[in-house]
């Protein structure tokens, strides 16, 4: 359900259930009570920023995998842009076309620079299923990883 409220720290994250850029199935619900899921939306593949960005996720990813975190691209391209967008820049995670916008708007995803581009957004999603942390930049390419591996790396902490 989609309210005028939007999405913030410490509520439930809506489930994604969605095939990625190969035909595998992603399903967000199969992590709660398991592991932290970071979902970062990008405007389009191939671009300058979301290039730097995705393959600033690719260069943590082990960073990521030790901290038993599932990670998530999504964006308009239709699945075989994003097939190419991954082998090209060998992309080790899920990354799942959004080209109808149903899951911007479950997300809730603002539109930025007067509209004109789909937002990039990070959303942290701890073990719980609730969100950590929402990090919304069009232009702080990396900092969206930076601000996951340390969202999650602090509920870890708490953790123990």
């Amino acid at each position: 359900m989609i309210t005028d409220e939007t999405l913030a720290k410490g509520q439930l994250a809506p489930i994604i259930k969605a095939k990625d850029h190969n035909g595998v199935d992603v399903d967000t619900e199969s992590a709660r009570g398991h592991r932290p899921v970071v979902v970062f939306f990008f405007p389009r593949a191939f671009t300058t920023g979301c290039t730097r960005e995705a393959c600033a996720f690719r260069d943590s990813f082990a960073a990521f995998q030790s901290l038993n975190a599932q990670v998530i691209g999504v964006s308009a391209d239709q699945p075989e842009v994003l097939r190419d967008f991954a082998e090209k820049y060998g992309l080790p995670f899920h990354l799942v076309s959004d080209s109808d916008g149903s899951l911007r708007k479950l997300y809730q995803v603002p539109r930025s620079l007067f509209g004109l581009l789909t937002g990039r957004v990070t959303y942290v999603i701890g073990r719980s299923g609730r969100i950590l942390d929402i990090f919304n930049s069009q232009l702080s390419w990396t900092e969206h990883v930076n601000v996951a591996r340390k969202a999650i790396a602090a509920e870890e902490a708490d953790a123990t």
